[in-house]
């Protein structure tokens, strides 16, 4: 597999003019290294455990316990109709006990706490961990526990994750790969978008044959603490963390670098669009993405330009006020 570009030295400038710009992944590393967790987990091998004790406000979070046969991989169980964890809400204090205990065991169950609000359970991380390369606006998340394994997803927002403590492989696809990486229910997932159902560990080659031609095009990285990796949107990611303390600190955002954007989903519109154009004959799904391509995804400046300016609609500028009207309409189009 081919390694993912690597970049030091990075400061908001160049992240925003040049590894942003580029629509592929980038390793940074070091970038977080004088943040005091990082310094805490280099300093000891559970120092980051001390470290997030100290700074828990005792308020309970998403979290997630797997016995010791998942292998830390979160996943469905063997029907596909439920999933292979048990869910909880948890305090970090209380993950930490966890890990702290399973780090003595030759085969030890897993816990994590994923995606939690830093603000929430680590109220004065942020400010003493701050990222150096996005706005404050842009609201920092926390992955913490033992051996876990994230399989293959992609996220609608790009990524910036900076490993705080324990090492993280990541293996990155792009997300032309999807036909070869099998991809799993829509709407029904461990994540919150559809995931791989290859075992990367011990891939099924007679069920997954295509898999190797996603190893091909994949980019892979290990990440120290104190280095960062940026994710653009819609890559997908495979994530296993490495340590037996290890804690990920993550910013998603849209559109441009510092922009939080609304919090729409385009998977809403895929599914929309299973539901209303998959059952078509073949040669009117082909007329069909000849429109989605005109007014979507190779739309141009011009493509409404002959309309006058008052009478575009939805091809012209979206005002919030305009896009509620939309929203009023699809919804009721859904209802009726």
């Amino acid at each position: 597999m081919t390694p993912i570009a690597e970049f030091e030295g990075v400061d908001a400038a160049r992240f925003r003019d040049e590894i942003a710009q580029r629509y592929a992944p980038a390793v940074m590393r070091g970038l977080v290294r004088d943040w005091p967790a990082v310094r805490r987990a280099v300093a000891a091998p559970d120092g980051i455990c001390d470290y997030l004790e100290e700074q828990d406000s005792g308020k309970t979070v998403a979290g997630l316990r797997m016995p010791p046969s998942a292998r830390g991989r979160i996943f469905y169980n063997d029907n596909l109709d439920g999933f292979n964890y048990t869910a909880d809400q948890m305090t970090v204090t209380s993950v930490v006990e966890r890990m702290r205990k399973y780090a003595k065991l030759a085969n030890p169950a897993s816990v994590a706490i994923l995606s939690a609000l830093v603000s929430d359970c680590l109220p004065g991380f942020p400010a003493a961990n701050a990222n150096p390369v996005l706005d404050p606006s842009v609201a920092p998340r926390i992955w913490i526990g033992s051996h876990v394994v994230t399989p293959a997803h992609f996220d609608e927002s790009n990524n910036i994750a900076c490993v705080a403590a324990g090492r993280r492989r990541f293996t990155l696809f792009p997300p032309q790969a999807i036909a070869d990486l099998y991809i799993g229910p829509i709407g029904y997932a461990p994540t919150g978008t559809p995931i791989s159902l290859v075992d990367f560990a011990q891939p099924d080659e007679k069920r997954f044959p295509r898999f190797r031609d996603a190893l091909a095009v994949a980019q892979v990285a290990e990440l120290e603490p104190g280095d960062a990796i940026f994710i653009p949107a819609l890559w997908w990611h495979h994530v296993e963390s490495l340590g037996k303390f290890n804690a990920l600190v993550n910013y998603w955002w849209k559109g441009w670098v510092g922009s939080t954007g609304r919090n729409d989903s385009a998977l809403d519109s895929l599914l929309l669009a299973i539901l209303n154009l998959r059952h078509l004959p073949p040669e009117q799904r082909r007329h069909w993405s000849v429109i989605f391509d005109h007014y979507v995804f190779g739309a141009l400046e011009d493509t409404a330009s002959h309309i006058p300016a008052h009478k575009r609609g939805v091809l012209g500028d979206i005002s919030p006020e305009l896009a509620k009207q939309v929203r009023s309409f699809l919804i009721a189009k859904l209802q009726g």
